[in-house]
């Protein structure tokens, strides 16, 4: 069997962390299958060195411009692909072989970007709903996802199959840095703070959770350790988000919010240890892998009661209703100062953690690639 997988996002946020650690899980114990990893030698080298079944097949062409989808096509006919995974929502228009997806989420359909005109987000619709039926099989992150897509585009639950994702194995093996002190102090960070860490997108809710911050630093004002309290964003593209200064401005807690931008992956790994706790009200989320790594650090976490959060963090993490700033706010305070509630939640986030692997998601994908090589139709 040969398999091409798509690897051109594997430097990206969320996406990338899948592409990741899925092809390094199917190069520990799959020596049979011949993979061909679509993409340049920058995206190879995002990926841990694999055996000699797995090569390089050299396509540049960015994944949404047109020209994808003639080369890609041409260039799968002439290695001989028996089937393709594209690790995410589209697919070339035309392909020689049988292909499978991944899908993270529908936020693209769900919350299309600013100034997309409706003719834009009807050719949106209906090349997702083009690809989904050609699709021999779907993967899902999550039973709340396969929900979405069966609800949304009338897909049959039995096409779909939940894998749910795991943590980046960066976050298991790889020792926490000796000067973490030191990293805080080049940041200036010498006060007790919460933390979102993310994607900076409308759907992640973060003026809302600004406005609930604030709510929680005025009912703190006196307290005598959470007084000084700041609340620190790091994410990509801050500066195009203007609505999120306006919300610091707007409740008067410019002084207390820190916006840090990108940070290294080292850097957010001593962020996530020592926050007072991880701030994730989102309004949808296929998944959600942040608040998981923020519980590998011991820190306890705020999240939102809706979409694919509560199956996924189950009981670990204090759940609120994202639309309503008083009951996040109630949340920053609670699990600031009850201190019982605090210990269990750290406990359960450990727990929590370990019930995803990347070896067993691997597993599931790689019966997945047999099953549908093995279709007759």
């Amino acid at each position: 069997m040969r398999v091409a997988i798509d690897i051109r996002r594997a430097g990206d946020f969320g996406v990338g962390t899948y592409i990741r650690n899925i092809i390094c899980e199917l190069g520990r114990y799959d020596r049979k299958t011949e993979y061909l990893l679509i993409g340049q030698r920058k995206h190879w080298e995002e990926i841990d060195p694999l055996p000699e079944n797995f090569q390089l097949l050299e396509y540049g062409a960015d994944p949404r411009r047109l020209e994808s989808h003639v080369g890609l096509p041409i260039r799968l006919a002439q290695s001989g692909v028996d089937l393709l995974h594209i690790p995410w929502f589209y697919a070339p228009m035309w392909l020689p072989c049988r292909f499978i997806l991944t899908v993270h989420d529908l936020t693209d359909l769900l919350y299309p970007p600013a100034g997309a005109s409706s003719l834009a987000q009807a050719a949106r619709l209906q090349m997702a709903r083009r690809t989904l039926k050609r699709a021999r099989r779907i993967l899902a992150v999550s039973q709340s996802s396969k929900r979405d897509l069966a609800r949304a585009f009338a897909v049959p639950e039995s096409k779909i199959e939940v894998v749910y994702n795991a943590l980046d194995e960066r976050f298991i093996r790889e020792p926490m840095p000796a000067d973490a002190d030191r990293i805080l102090e080049r940041h200036a960070v010498s006060y007790p703070f919460v933390l979102y860490a993310g994607n900076i997108k409308p759907h992640k809710n973060l003026a809302r959770m600004i406005e609930a911050f604030a709510v929680a630093k005025s009912e703190l004002a006196g307290h005598p350790e959470f007084a000084n309290l700041k609340l620190l964003l790091i994410g990509d593209e801050l500066t195009k988000h203007p609505d999120l200064r306006r919300a610091v401005v707007r409740t008067r807690v410019r002084e207390d919010v820190r916006f840090l931008g990108f940070v290294p992956h080292s850097v957010l790994r001593v962020f996530y240890a020592r926050a007072r706790a991880f701030l994730f009200p989102s309004l949808y989320e296929g998944f959600g892998l942040p608040p998981l790594e923020a519980m590998a650090h011991g820190t306890p976490v705020v999240t939102s009661n809706v979409s694919s959060l509560p199956e996924v963090l189950d009981h670990a993490a204090l759940l609120v209703n994202p639309e309503n700033l008083f009951d996040i706010a109630r949340g920053i305070r609670q699990v600031l100062t009850e201190e019982p509630l605090r210990r269990e939640l750290v406990r359960r986030g450990h727990e929590q953690v370990k019930r995803y692997s990347w070896e067993r998601s691997a597993q599931q994908v790689l019966d997945v690639y047999r099953a549908v090589a093995r279709a007759e139709t």
